[in-house]
């Protein structure tokens, strides 16, 4: 069966897996290049609901590959591959970030990874796991950056969601010691609802408001960045 798009059954999806505008400004971004999907062996680390996932199968990329550590990322992921006819090219992993992609590397790489500084704290309606990236944001986003280029095919390249209030430049650093580059594809004005607001580290939230932290009255937005990444080279 050719997966189509007019497959998808009438089924919710699970509320606390719901796509954000994260998600929705990194598949546009995604879509814009769909040409250097088709074919590829991608890896999305923190793949959630799965639909980015189901995008980039859309696009014509030859292999899916997911890991999340919660069950019902899991779960959710795969029943939506499975229903858009990616059984045969998708497959999910429960892990924590790298370790179930040991010795492979990937064509292309994404991530929507939780980057928001904030303590861990449970909110009512989300995973356990939701926006949390510690007080500075980084927790995640450095283990990420650090082991990237272990898993960078020759050639390949990686597309993830960037805070712009977590430093963009900590993250090129860390790059740059592993040969790749970064740079910001688009950047987006995200709201901040108020549960997220009220969470923010407030060093952060004082050092970037009228920066890349916007506040209307009661109403905060942000900015926050597509990235891609590859080595330096192909940057120049």
């Amino acid at each position: 069966m050719t997966p189509t798009t007019a497959s998808i059954p009438a089924r919710a999806p699970r509320a606390a897996l719901r796509p954000s505008e994260y998600t929705s400004a990194l598949i546009q971004v995604l879509r814009g290049s769909a040409a250097q999907v088709r074919g590829a062996a991608v890896l999305e680390i923190g793949s959630g609901s799965g639909v980015v996932l189901a995008a980039l199968g859309a696009m014509g990329a030859a292999s899916l590959f997911g890991v999340d550590i919660e069950d019902d990322a899991i779960d959710e992921g795969l029943t939506l591959l499975r229903e858009l006819g990616y059984a045969d090219i998708a497959k999910i992993e429960r892990g924590d970030m790298w370790l179930p992609t040991a010795g492979r590397r990937f064509d292309l790489i994404v991530a929507n990874l939780p980057h928001f500084p904030m303590l861990p704290i449970e909110v009512k309606g989300r995973l356990s796991t939701w926006s949390c990236g510690g007080a500075d944001g980084r927790q995640l986003l450095n283990l990420f950056l650090e082991g990237l280029a272990q898993h960078l095919a020759p050639g390949g390249r990686a597309v993830i969601t960037h805070n712009a209030f977590v430093s963009v430049e900590s993250s090129r650093a860390i790059l740059q010691r592993q040969g790749l580059a970064l740079r910001i594809e688009h950047t987006f004005l995200v709201n901040i609802p108020d549960v997220k607001l009220a969470l923010l580290t407030p060093g952060v939230l004082a050092a970037e408001t009228g920066r890349t932290i916007h506040c209307y009255g009661p109403h905060a937005f942000a900015d926050m960045h597509i990235v891609e990444i590859g080595a330096a080279e192909n940057f120049v």
